[in-house]
């Protein structure tokens, strides 16, 4: 019986061979698109106010030094919560200090990109008498579950304080975990 075609060629494609996969989306592209689905974006790497570095990267951990509420390097608000800052407006500044941690940990990640977050240190600076330190690092908390889902549950340490470093309200410090890369 006679062939179409050459021995050495490939043989005509079939009208039901399956589409190709698409190209999977990189952990990093995810998570940008993640950010922008909840209407955010990574901010810049504030410079550091001392001598440190702003993130760490070992092995598949990111740690993330304290991070303080800032735009364009100054101060989104000072004081003390229960004072001159209430408790909802610390909660937003503590999801602000929370996205500036992975911006953070994003710029010393590599070929890899956080994928979950391992621990939380959240500090609150507060007024006498003032008792809702956890609901105000909760901000932190809770836009990394909205990030990153299960991914996203830690351990957590919150601490009031009585100021922070440029009399900032609050102040977070993250451990991130990295994808594979």
């Amino acid at each position: 019986m006679a062939e179409d075609h050459p021995a050495d060629a490939p043989a005509p494609a079939s009208a039901s061979a399956p589409a190709p996969a698409p190209a999977p989306v990189s952990a990093r592209a995810a998570l940008l698109a993640r950010l922008a689905e909840l209407g955010l974006a990574l901010p810049h790497v504030s410079p550091p106010k001392g001598v440190y570095v702003p993130a760490v990267r070992s092995g598949r951990q990111v740690a993330v030094s304290g991070q303080v509420p800032l735009v364009d390097g100054a101060l989104v608000a000072t004081g003390r919560v229960g004072d001159t800052v209430t408790a909802e407006e610390a909660y937003e500044l503590s999801r602000r200090c929370a996205l500036a941690a992975l911006a953070a940990a994003d710029s010393v990640a590599g070929g890899a990109a956080p994928a979950g977050v391992v621990k939380v240190v959240g500090y609150v600076a507060c007024a006498d008498g003032f008792r809702g330190q956890t609901g105000v690092v909760d901000g932190a908390s809770d836009l990394f579950l909205a990030l990153f889902g299960d991914a996203g549950r830690h351990a957590r340490s919150t601490v009031g304080v009585a100021r922070l470093p440029l009399d900032s309200p609050v102040e977070i410090e993250v451990v991130f975990a990295l994808d594979a890369g």
